[in-house]
């Protein structure tokens, strides 16, 4: 059986996924298994997935977290890591969270995001300040924050938390973190970097991505509820 599990969701993700499984290809750590959780597409995305020899598995339903819930279900490895078709992880990710998952104290870890394109200074700043200057405060404040772009967790932690809320469409990975981090130590991963897409906030712009993450975060902490007006942007 592998160690790790890497659960990708896709939808129609030709244009990106191929960086994604590259990216694995490259891995350093060799003990892992990749599962790929299509949304039914209608591109290329399948094909591409198979033919980087990524395990395929079609989930008819909407929703990021019933789809990484259904790729939870094939995993055989006791250490899970859940990236998205549009994010590249750097070489050492899955060495760097073998490594934090050697102390058993450890349910979940993540790390630092850089931008996958070529994009503006200010929007390289934005990626650093949120997910190394703000990840690291909200670990301090004993509130984790962590993307479902760059999550690493226990298996077991996984299912006794119930794994991903399949009603919420957005917000869905902070609020898994909230409730496994009541099951033992979650760790921010210095060496674990991913690169992911910048392309919400190119269409988007960068006021709209900001003011909806921020009502997000509002919204969760006051309904436990989270936005839904999250289109999908190909």
């Amino acid at each position: 059986m592998p160690l790790i599990s890497v659960i990708i969701p896709s939808f129609n993700e030709q244009k990106y996924i191929g960086h994604v499984l590259r990216a694995l290809e490259m891995q350093t750590f060799r003990d892992f298994e990749t599962i790929v959780v299509d949304g039914n597409s209608t591109d290329k995305t399948r094909e591409m997935a198979r033919k980087a020899g990524a395990r395929v598995m079609i989930e008819k339903r909407k929703g990021i977290g019933l789809a990484r819930n259904t790729g939870v279900k094939a995993a055989r490895g006791s250490i899970l890591f859940f990236t998205n078709a549009d994010t590249a992880p750097s070489p050492k990710v899955l060495e760097a969270y073998a490594s934090a998952f050697k102390d058993r104290g450890v349910v979940a870890a993540t790390g630092p995001m850089v931008p996958l394109e070529k994009t503006t200074r200010f929007i390289r700043f934005g990626y650093k300040f949120a997910s190394v200057s703000l990840a690291k405060a909200s670990f301090r404040m004993g509130m984790p924050a962590m993307s479902g772009s760059n999550i690493a967790m226990r298996k077991s932690a996984f299912k006794k938390a119930g794994g991903f809320d399949t009603r919420l469409e957005t917000y869905e990975d902070i609020d898994l973190i909230a409730r496994v981090k009541k099951l033992g130590e979650v760790r921010y991963v210095n060496d674990a970097v991913v690169a992911t897409s910048t392309r919400r906030i190119e269409a988007w712009g960068v006021r709209r991505y900001i003011l909806f993450n921020a009502g997000n975060v509002l919204r969760y902490n006051l309904s436990k509820e989270s936005k839904k007006d999250y289109e999908p942007i190909r």
